[in-house]
């Protein structure tokens, strides 16, 4: 996760979080949830996400949402990557859906 994080980052992702979704019913144990300004830049993230992952063998179990490319989600199993446009994180609110969730900011300073 860290290794994506730190593309989602080098691609100027904004707002980066991560829920920690241990504690509750969720299928998974974290989100990682960004946003990109443009569609553009909402594909551009998520390609270097994947391409960051696929260096050190893990690839994604399902992606989903890169041809509208305002919502992209790539399913990694123990992690779903998120990367929004900002008015579709708005409309979704994934932040306020798992709440309950851990919340952890995330910029260059914390993977350092």
């Amino acid at each position: 996760m860290r290794a994506a994080l730190g593309a989602a980052l080098d691609r100027k992702a904004a707002d980066v979080v991560v829920l920690d979704l241990r504690g509750s019913q969720a299928f998974t144990d974290f989100f990682v949830i960004c946003t990109g300004q443009t569609a553009r830049q909402v594909n551009a993230i998520a390609d270097a996400v994947e391409a960051a992952l696929k260096k050190i063998g893990v690839r994604p179990e399902h992606t989903e949402g890169t041809a509208k490319a305002d919502w992209v989600l790539m399913d990694y199993f123990d992690f779903i990557v998120h990367v929004f446009t900002p008015e579709c994180r708005e409309f979704y609110a994934l932040e306020r859906l798992w709440g309950s969730a851990e919340r952890v900011e995330v910029s260059d300073s914390t993977l350092a």
